[in-house]
């Protein structure tokens, strides 16, 4: 177990180690407010009482320099307030931003931060963000929490994601209290701590391009400043400072596109469902954002729909590339008032099939046990993924075996588990032999493929298990897989029991956009 989080009020029982928080304003920075109040609302979190500690991500303190061996009493204490929103520390300047956006392929209009709040950047240029901390001006009515079971689900899964390479927004900590928050059904409030480089979205471009032309200095002009401004801050492969707008533009467009492609080809890699691609939710720096109703595959059925609300699968598991790519056409129509050309817009997009090709082909090879392309080997994946998907192969438990079955050649026993997940055995068998004679001219390196190939991933029925625990004030489910995600390629021999096949009432879990 790591010894992080052990119970409701005690983080950890290491006491040489523990929370040094940054106590100068100099540490903290917020570049919004140099955009101006059209771009943000600026407000104060809304204070939960009685807060506890739910978990916490020590590897991401000590990467912030905020968990080291204090000169002084740990700020635990301190820590907890300004995690949950009811402290601010010294040059802190929290805000909601402003953005709207198309949700299910529909014009949703202003949405915005509606129970995020921004509390600032640190000198390390990392955005702190709470989720769950009270209403804001863009709540559209609702409460402006988070419940405990989404907040965990997303504390667990972007750390999950970072471990297994996969660019994304990080959370540092969950804080939990005894608050009712009406969803389905009545649950307690949570705060997740958030971070990221930054939390700029698509449908901030959107906002602006939708307010027209604007003569008090809105509008458009809005528009021309947060290009200006993203360029800067996020992308210095754009070297765009001294160009006119319209080539800022263009590349601004270009960089997302090619961001956003090597991301969905991570997720189609590792098997993983967003749910809910909303322009809204995409990330203009090419990060996994806001991890509602999210999935990791069991079996691998390519047109599986993880979120019960999508109705009509529009956010399929095989749909994903396509809609990424739907959703950059939403940013090129956004920068259009500044591009004025839609020949460029239209070159900058077609980068994204290319570029998506290319680094899947990549991380799919590497699965594979190679480091380089072979002729034959988009044949050979493709057919095993047919065969995968005729039976709904377990996805993470394939890739694994595959790779102790390589590593361990020639015994005889890991090949055996492999060929023990089909049904087909001969079918298996044909493309087992294609795959050895394309490896016999091009030997798979078995230990790229344990590296790569994760024996741990967060499935749902593990989440699923950890909440209810950690509903009953028991959150050693949550340190525990906290601690076997952030290695998932290790063995964990103590462990081996949550990388085992689902159970069957995992097939009756539901995740919605209900958090």
């Amino acid at each position: 177990m790591n010894p992080a989080v052990t119970g409701v009020t005690k983080l950890g029982d290491n006491e040489d180690m523990g929370f040094r928080l940054p106590d100068a304003p100099s540490d903290w920075g917020n570049d919004f407010f140099k955009l101006g109040t059209n771009f943000f609302t600026e407000l104060r979190p809304t204070p939960l009482p009685a807060p506890y500690w739910v978990g916490l991500n020590t590897a991401l303190a000590q990467d912030l320099g905020w968990w080291e061996t204090p000169d002084h009493p740990t700020e635990e204490a301190l820590a907890l307030q300004v995690f949950t929103g009811n402290a601010l520390l010294p040059g802190m300047q929290p805000l909601a931003s402003v953005y709207s956006g198309h949700q299910f392929g529909v014009w949703a209009g202003q949405l915005g931060d509606g129970r995020a709040i921004l509390l600032g950047t640190t000198a390390s240029g990392q955005e702190i963000q709470l989720k769950g901390s009270g209403p804001t001006p863009y709540s559209r009515r609702a409460d402006g929490r988070a419940v405990l079971r989404s907040s965990i689900r997303e504390f667990l899964a972007s750390e999950a994601m970072h471990a297994l390479g996969v660019p994304t927004s990080r959370a540092l900590c969950v804080t939990g209290s005894d608050t009712p928050v009406r969803r389905e059904t009545l649950e307690t409030a949570a705060v997740v701590t958030r971070v990221a480089p930054s939390f700029l979205r698509f449908g901030h471009f959107e906002h602006f391009a939708a307010q027209g032309p604007a003569n008090d200095g809105g509008g458009w002009r809005n528009l021309e400043r947060l290009l200006a401004f993203s360029l800067k801050a996020y992308f210095p492969e754009c070297d765009a400072t001294e160009l006119p707008p319209a080539q800022q533009a263009t590349q601004l467009l270009q960089a997302v596109t090619l961001r956003t492609a090597r991301l969905l080809a991570h997720w189609q890699a590792v098997g993983f469902c967003h749910g809910v691609m909303n322009t809204d939710n995409m990330s203009l720096l090419g990060l996994t954002l806001d991890y509602g109703p999210f999935q990791f595959l069991d079996g691998f059925v390519p047109d599986h729909v993880c979120n019960h609300s999508d109705s009509h699968g529009r956010y399929a598991f095989d749909q994903q590339a396509r809609v990424a790519h739907w959703n950059l056409y939403r940013l090129a129509r956004a920068l259009m008032p500044l591009l004025q050309d839609p020949d460029s817009a239209q070159t900058a997009l077609t980068e994204f099939q290319p570029a998506f090709e290319a680094h899947y082909g990549r991380l799919m090879r590497a699965k594979l046990g190679w480091r380089q392309a072979h002729e034959g080997d988009g044949v050979l994946m493709q057919a095993l993924l047919d065969l995968m998907a005729a039976e709904a192969t377990d996805y993470p438990i394939f890739w694994r075996r595959l790779s102790r079955a390589v590593a361990q050649a020639p015994s005889p026993e890991p090949l055996n588990e492999l060929r023990d997940l089909f049904l087909d055995r001969a079918r298996f068998d044909a493309w087992w032999a294609s795959y050895q004679q394309l490896a016999g001219q091009n030997r798979p390196d078995g230990a790229l493929m344990l590296a790569t190939n994760p024996k741990f991933v967060l499935r749902n029925h593990l989440a699923e298990q950890a909440i209810q625990k950690a509903q009953a004030k028991d959150f050693s489910g949550v340190a525990e897989l906290l601690s076997v995600l952030q290695t998932p390629f290790d063995e964990h021999p103590e462990w081996t029991h949550l990388a085992d096949f689902p159970p069957a009432w995992a097939t009756s879990i539901q995740i919605s956009c209900s958090s």
